[in-house]
């Protein structure tokens, strides 16, 4: 009698236990459709796929969580987030001072700075900005080197664009004399011929090295603390080498 009724109320527990911790929750993730090989729009698929989708994916899955990954323009990752639209931002967004103000960031996945892009027949061994005085330059909206453009305040214009392949087509045109942009994205494109007519200046030095996180909302330490805890997994085991190694970066 007392074995079948430690047996029963063994049963309840553990059936009590399944329904407290309840189904896997899901997670809203916002990314970019035009920063291979951090995110990009796989065409066949009509999905958004990358290394930073593969490592959101590796830290729900070590985390305890679904993900569900939405394409969303670069400058409005962060508009989306604080708006509750999206839960966690997966993208070439780089940890900065002016975004840890209004948005919370995990551990560093990543790390990386800028590219100077020039037209391919621009033989010139640029070393910094500087040489670029007076010149008409452009970045991506949105982004740090943007900011970097208008605060060095030495150029007779800079101007913004919605994504890099826009800029790329005002360099060939001779529109811009030159634009920065997420290194690793620009030599990828580069190497899969997606930006013909322009090279990375070999020469130049990035000034704004800067870590790629996933992105929460401010104050939601609860996700961060889930998140932080995954990126630590997938550290350990060799899961984040493995992603960063099989998109060749």
């Amino acid at each position: 009698m007392f074995r079948r009724a430690a047996l029963i109320l063994c049963a309840a527990s553990t059936v009590s236990f399944a329904w407290a911790q309840g189904p896997a929750p899901t997670y809203n993730v916002g990314a970019t459709a035009t920063g291979v090989p951090f995110t990009f729009l796989d065409v066949k698929t009509n999905t958004i796929q990358g290394m930073m989708v593969d490592t959101v994916t590796a830290v729900g899955k070590a985390g305890g969580f679904n993900v569900n990954v939405q394409q969303t323009v670069f400058s409005a990752l962060i508009p989306s987030l604080t708006s509750s639209k999206i839960d966690i931002i997966s993208a070439a967004m780089l940890k900065t001072p002016a975004r840890q103000q209004v948005v919370d960031f995990s551990d560093p996945v990543y790390a990386y700075g800028e590219g100077l892009i020039v037209k391919g027949d621009d033989n010139k061994a640029y070393a910094s900005l500087d040489e670029l005085k007076g010149e008409i330059v452009g970045a991506q909206v949105g982004t740090v080197f943007l900011d970097m453009l208008n605060k060095k305040g030495i150029f007779k214009e800079v101007r913004s664009y919605d994504s890099v392949a826009d800029m790329t087509r005002d360099l060939t045109l001779g529109r811009i004399k030159a634009g920065l942009g997420d290194q690793p994205i620009i030599a990828y494109q580069i190497r899969q011929n997606a930006f013909p007519g322009v090279k990375l200046a070999a020469s130049y030095k990035p000034v704004n090295v800067g870590d790629v996180c996933l992105v929460v909302r401010k104050g939601d330490t609860e996700t961060l603390a889930r998140i932080n805890k995954a990126i630590a997994k997938i550290k350990a085991d060799g899961t984040l080498a493995g992603i960063i190694q099989k998109w060749n970066m």
